[in-house]
């Protein structure tokens, strides 16, 4: 049987290719740049592409039998004609997972602790009164407060870890109701396993879930099921004062109803990391909003992302020749 062709458009340092080849001599590892030329005969044997947003037309890689996200959200490949194949997707999921609940609990505690509004005393250079620390900056308690985790997968069951760590009782949403399976799925050993303490509920408990919450943390993947999830009338379920953090995608949480509603006080504070326009623009609001903690989609950036992502092509490279199921695979119905 013919070695497998394996064609890369990352700009993944050259110990990064070493190491692949390393571990796989027999496969024929090949490496370009994303939008620069590459030979037909080359892509017409290509088995898997590891590309991160360039998709070539299916009729131009007939052989191809995996493409290798080095993402965890497949919402831009549904726009290219290598969806409507049955050509397996695998994604980068169980990477980032560590990482993205450390932020959701750092933006978490930077709410509860007032860090906004410490951030605007320290930014005028103002040392509040007595009375103004304690009427105004105060923390709010996580013992015993509730988190409603909107997307209750590998990152949602971390982040539960965390937080019941400190005291917070936490409510999973999840499409299915229950913790996603684990078959299949890439795990870097650092993930929680064991006994699940969150209380989890279907999307039909999404709305009572709200309403209970202190804190909400919004983790779904964008798919046509979660595009507008958290609108207008979802925020006005919240309590006065709950927060909000997004570390999900843009598109998922109405941006101007969240601010609308942190204007006028009936939302204590948001964190947020994604956005409807990304990058940015340098003109937009959310940079110098009071009562925001933002940053530039950094939630998921992994400490050991080249280790990592060469541990799941090798197993998905491996996984290929053996004809088994690939880690990570899209389900194409669901979306994600």
């Amino acid at each position: 049987m013919a070695p497998l062709t394996y064609l890369c458009t990352l700009p993944l340092p050259d110990s990064w290719f070493a190491e692949l080849a390393s571990r796989l001599p027999h496969v024929d590892i090949h490496r370009v740049e994303a939008g620069a030329p590459v030979d037909p005969e080359l892509l017409a044997r290509v088995d898997l592409l590891h590309t991160s947003a360039w998709f070539p037309a299916a009729s131009l890689v007939p052989a191809l039998r995996c493409v290798q996200l080095d993402t965890s959200g497949v919402d831009h490949v549904r726009v290219t004609d290598l969806w409507g194949t049955g050509i397996p997707i695998a994604t980068l999921g169980g990477i980032a997972p560590v990482p993205m609940a450390e932020y959701a609990m750092m933006s978490i505690l930077q709410l509860a602790h007032r860090g906004p509004l410490i951030a605007q005393y320290v930014e005028q250079r103002q040392w509040p009164s007595n009375a103004e620390r304690l009427e105004r900056l105060t923390p709010y308690p996580l013992p015993g407060s509730t988190v409603t985790i909107v997307g209750y997968g590998r990152i949602g069951r971390e982040i539960s870890r965390l937080a019941t760590a400190f005291g917070m009782h936490v409510i999973g949403v999840s499409r299915s109701g229950a913790p996603a399976a684990s078959d299949h799925k890439f795990d870097t050993g650092r993930l929680a396993h064991g006994e699940d303490r969150a209380e989890i509920v279907g999307r039909d408990g999404l709305t009572d879930a709200l309403r209970r919450a202190d804190f909400v943390v919004v983790v779904v993947p964008l798919t046509a099921e979660t595009a507008g999830l958290i609108g207008p009338a979802e925020l006005d379920l919240l309590k006065p004062g709950a927060f909000l953090v997004n570390i999900a995608r843009g598109g998922i949480v109405d941006e101007a109803a969240a601010l609308e509603r942190l204007r006028d006080g009936r939302i204590g504070g948001i964190a947020v990391d994604v956005f409807d326009e990304e990058p940015l623009p340098a003109d937009s609001v959310w940079w110098t909003e009071p009562g925001v903690v933002m940053t530039p989609h950094v939630a998921g950036l992994a400490p050991q992302y080249h280790a990592q992502t060469l541990d799941l092509v090798v197993e998905n490279l491996r996984r290929l020749e053996d004809g088994r199921p690939l880690l990570n695979e899209v389900d194409r119905d669901a979306g994600y």
